[in-house]
């Protein structure tokens, strides 16, 4: 059987090795700029569907189901992002005849839609942060801003990522926030009603991966601590959490299965809480349906292939896990392609040089080589890079080992970043919560040598390089005049 993975990059990858171990062909989809991408290069059958933008290309249904058509695929992987939580898409799939490798699109738009899977969490007895329907004005906005008291969240009904959220601690921020979010959040998923939620003030984001077949079994494969957030967007996960004990591991398990079969859902999808560690209590945030970018670390410590289970679900096939055991812990990082000493600003062009790390318990989930183009118009996310330990230190050591092992020449990526972020005392004790990225300062005194060496340029200020490094420097110079 022929699978379509309507998606790029390193997930695109990542479901293409799945499929080959299932013995099933997979089939890339690509845009202009991904004419010579990994998950081009590594599939069975590669469609070219143009454009340059998302827009243009891999958010385009008619180009997906026209791809589909062409290569003979029965069926079609979404990953995450893009198309992988529009209801309206899932449907189009099973309409054409073609089986959707995810969730059936009616609890999609149960999970999807804000407002409505709040309502469906209370009836199941999942506990929820105070909090409003949907707000279609301002004035409403702030007459039920006194029920739910400040500070308070603004949040967009619809889709994620940040988008339409705003932070209001008084009545003046309420009123000049609130038209913003609800312009941003048309914007990003053409729905624009708000809901209004209690802001804790130190919180911690954990989130519960479940995986549901079609025959009414669910299963918790545990919870992921993902609280280390810049502008909304994690970029180190770990699990276990650190944070919680025993009881609440398995209260927090138990709602994200009650809440999965309120509304129906099917194949692998994660339930997201907010916990408030001085009240010691878990609240209900929302559910992304679909495969989170955070799934390795829960392969790691579960040994399962979370994919194959996918594939497995909507083949209809009786899934029967038993008591899903887990053992050890495992910390993963995002490689993206930014500058962490220019605000994080983007950072694109060729891969001169690559050399991925590797070694004992460690796993590179990578959508990109040496030569590759580093697009302009998509996520900046280039790989991750997952450990697993017996024990969390283990798994940290492990980590920081492997991303000093890490050489990119080219552009700029976020490894310095990751590094100081895993060395930092809030990070070795457990002890952070999603303030961190603004408690925590990153300002060395310049940047390591090798960082210089990985963008091709001499350090600002002079220093004594070891004759290591200046080996290093010299092969770079060396590689580039080819």
């Amino acid at each position: 059987m022929k699978v379509l993975i309507a998606n790029r990059g390193e997930i695109a990858v990542r479901i293409e090795r799945t499929l080959r171990d299932m013995d099933f062909a997979s089939v890339a989809v690509f845009s202009n700029p991904d004419r010579n991408a990994l998950h081009v290069i590594n599939a069975d059958i590669a469609v070219e569907i143009g454009g340059d933008t998302p827009a243009t290309s891999y958010l385009d249904m008619g180009k997906i189901l026209w791809a589909a058509r062409k290569s003979g695929a029965k069926a079609i992987h979404p990953g995450y992002g893009f198309l992988s939580e529009r209801p309206d898409f899932a449907r189009e799939v099973i309409e054409h005849g073609l089986i959707f490798v995810g969730p059936d699109p009616e609890a999609m738009e149960r999970a999807g839609d804000k407002v409505e899977a709040r309502r469906t969490a209370a009836m199941a007895g999942v506990p929820l942060l105070e909090g409003t329907d949907a707000v279609e004005s301002v004035e409403d906005a702030i007459r039920l801003a006194s029920k739910v008291g400040y500070p308070l969240m603004i949040k967009a009904a619809a889709g994620g990522g940040g988008k339409g959220m705003r932070i209001a601690r008084s009545e003046e921020e309420l009123k000049e926030l609130f038209p913003v979010a609800s312009a941003e959040a048309k914007a990003a998923f053409g729905d624009g009603r708000l809901y209004l939620e209690r802001l804790v003030l130190n919180p911690h984001h954990i989130e519960v991966q479940i995986i549901a077949d079609k025959h009414g079994n669910v299963f918790a494969l545990g919870e992921r601590e993902c609280s280390l957030q810049r502008r909304h967007q994690k970029f180190i996960e770990e699990t276990p959490s650190p944070i919680i004990d025993e009881r609440t591991r398995r209260d927090i398990q138990e709602a994200a299965v009650a809440f999965a079969k309120a509304i129906g859902y099917t194949n692998a999808g994660t339930v997201e809480f907010l916990y408030d560690e001085d009240r010691g209590k878990f609240y209900f945030l929302e559910m992304n349906a679909r495969l989170q970018v955070e799934h390795p670390i829960t392969e790691m410590t579960t040994g399962l292939d979370l994919v194959a289970l996918q594939m497995k679900v909507a083949l209809g096939e009786r899934l029967n896990l038993g008591q899903v055991q887990r053992r050890g812990h495992s910390i993963e990082a995002r490689i993206n392609a930014e500058d962490p000493y220019e605000d994080f600003a983007p950072s694109t062009g060729r891969v001169e040089f690559l050399l991925e790390p590797a070694g004992p318990f460690t796993r590179t989930d990578s959508g990109i080589f040496a030569g590759y183009e580093v697009p302009v118009f998509y996520d900046p996310i280039l790989a991750k890079v997952i450990t697993w330990g017996p024990d969390r230190e283990t798994a940290r050591r492990r980590l920081l080992r492997a991303l000093s092992e890490y050489r990119l020449f080219g552009l700029r990526t976020n490894i310095p970043y990751l590094k100081a972020v895993l060395e930092s005392e809030p990070f070795r004790r457990g002890r952070y919560t999603t303030n961190f990225s603004k408690e925590f300062v990153f300002k060395p005194e310049y940047p390591d040598y090798l960082y210089y060496i990985a963008v091709a340029e001499p350090p600002k200020r002079k220093i004594t390089p070891t004759p290591q490094k200046v080996s290093l420097w010299k092969m770079f110079k060396d590689y580039s005049e080819y």
